[in-house]
């Protein structure tokens, strides 16, 4: 089939790789124009875009350059932007979505899955459509949560999505029979840096899935503390405050406490919770945290 592909991160990346390995023709793929990234500001391409371009594909950024492509249809993996209702209306889209629609549409499906505790997430393909992931669904498959942090389940949803879309796109049942979603509508907000702030007045369970979506953080002593992996304790510190019991860095949250493994101070580079610890040089067993 020949198609249009629109993707940005690295999740969109093995959808693409797939549809090149099952024999479809990528006349032209869309991404989101280079960004300036790290210290130096230098201009960097996408995932998508180095992908499609080791593939030897055509590469643009913009959606009107769709109109003058002679494509069949087009597949989207979390491009980053709306796509219009008459571009819809001359190329109809399949969308590779992260989770098991009406639950999580929007930008943050994964991220919200592990907030709420969800048990299970998934794919969902579904016909795209002008409005936030109202489409009907294709196939969908279902994928365990666990303790699977957000950059693991997210990788682990990429396959998964990738080999659904094959599937749905080798199979004209399938393809032309989608079904209309059912169940209750949650919205994925997305997640802001503000909602990364770890506090001691949240459950330890809370603290723990934040922790799991990547960029958590907390302040001892004024400075940014960015806290890279956690785990349950048995072990009790008081609400607010970090001890160091039996060689492990305990932090004390709401009625229970958690183990404070990796962290990267402000400043520093990645270390262990011990390593950490001894390097503040505090003269009392028990610190501060907010």
């Amino acid at each position: 089939m020949r198609l249009v592909f629109l993707g940005t991160p690295e999740a969109a990346v093995p959808s693409l790789d797939a549809l090149i390995n099952a024999g479809h023709d990528v006349a032209l793929v869309i991404t989101r124009p280079d960004r300036r990234r790290g210290r130096g500001g230098e201009l960097s391409p996408s995932p998508v875009k180095i992908a499609a371009t080791r593939l030897g594909l055509r590469v643009g950024h913009r959606l009107a350059d769709i109109h003058e492509s002679d494509v069949e249809r087009g597949v989207v993996v979390a491009y980053g932007a709306i796509i219009p209702e008459l571009l819809l209306d001359k190329v109809p889209m399949l969308n590779v979505h992260f989770s098991l629609l009406p639950r999580w549409r929007g930008a943050a499906p994964v991220q919200r899955a592990i907030l709420a505790g969800d048990e299970e997430t998934g794919v969902s393909i579904i016909s795209l459509e002008a409005t936030l992931d109202t489409g009907p669904v294709h196939v969908e498959r279902r994928v365990r949560v666990d303790d699977k942090t957000a950059y693991e389940l997210t990788n682990e949803l990429s396959r998964v999505g990738a080999s659904a879309l094959i599937e749905v796109l080798a199979s004209p049942d399938l393809l032309e029979h989608p079904r209309a979603q059912v169940g209750d509508v949650t919205y994925a907000e997305k997640i802001t840096k503000d909602m990364l702030h770890l506090t001691p007045e949240a459950s330890t369970e809370m603290l723990l899935r934040t922790i799991r979506l990547g960029g958590a953080y907390f302040f001892v002593g004024g400075k940014r503390v960015a806290v890279l992996s956690a785990r349950a304790s048995d072990d009790h510190v008081p609400q607010g405050h970090v001890a160091l019991r039996d060689d492990e860095v305990i932090v004390g949250s709401h009625r229970d406490s958690w183990v404070l493994e990796a962290v990267r101070p402000e400043g520093s580079k990645t270390m262990t919770a011990k390593a950490w610890w001894h390097g503040l040089r505090v003269e009392s067993n028990e610190i501060e945290w907010s």
